[in-house]
C-alpha cells in the first residue's frame, strides 16, 4: 500500500499571491530546496505550466523526472510524475484555503515510491522533510515578493 504524508501551515498572504508563487514551477531553484533544476516543456492557454521536467536533490541521489499539472488557480494545484528510471510514482498537490483572518491554510500533500531501495522509514522521514521545507519555503518567498 502506498502511503504519503501532508502537512498544513498558515500563511499570511492571499489564496492568489500564493498559488502564484507555488504555479511558478520555473522559479523553484531560487527557493524550493534540492531542487537543482527545472525545464518548463509546456504550458496551458493561461500560461500555467502543464509539464516540466526537474532534476532535484534527494538526500541519497539526484533524480530527474517529468512532472504535469493540473490547475484550479486559486484552490488547488496538483501534479503527478512519469514513471521513471528513478521514480515508480510522485504525486502531490498544494490546497489554499482563506482563512476568517485574511491569511491562507496551505495544505501540501506529497506521496514517492522510488525505484531504487530506501528503508521504509527513511522515505517517510524524507517525504515529512520535503513537505515541511516546501511550506516554508514557499512562506518566505510569499513574504519576499517573490
Amino acid at each position: 500500500m502506498t502511503e504519503g504524508t501532508f502537512s498544513s501551515l498558515e500563511i499570511d498572504a492571499s489564496p492568489e499571491d500564493l498559488y502564484d508563487v507555488a504555479a511558478d514551477v520555473a522559479a523553484y531553484p531560487e527557493w524550493a530546496n534540492g531542487v537543482k533544476e527545472v525545464e518548463v516543456l509546456s504550458t496551458d492557454e493561461d500560461g500555467l505550466v502543464s509539464s516540466a521536467r526537474f532534476v532535484v536533490d534527494v538526500f541519497v541521489k539526484e533524480i530527474e523526472y517529468v512532472l504535469h499539472y493540473n490547475h484550479d488557480r486559486p484552490n488547488v494545484m496538483s501534479w503527478h510524475a512519469d514513471e521513471s528510471d528513478d521514480l515508480e510514482m510522485l504525486e502531490g498537490s498544494y490546497q489554499f484555503g482563506a482563512t476568517e483572518d485574511g491569511a491562507t491554510e496551505v495544505v501540501y500533500t506529497l506521496t514517492v515510491e522510488p525505484n531504487f531501495t530506501i528503508p521504509g522509514f527513511i522515505k517517510r522521514q524524507g517525504e515529512k522533510q520535503l513537505v515541511t521545507t516546501a511550506l516554508r519555503g514557499l512562506r518566505k518567498r510569499v513574504a519576499t515578493g517573490g
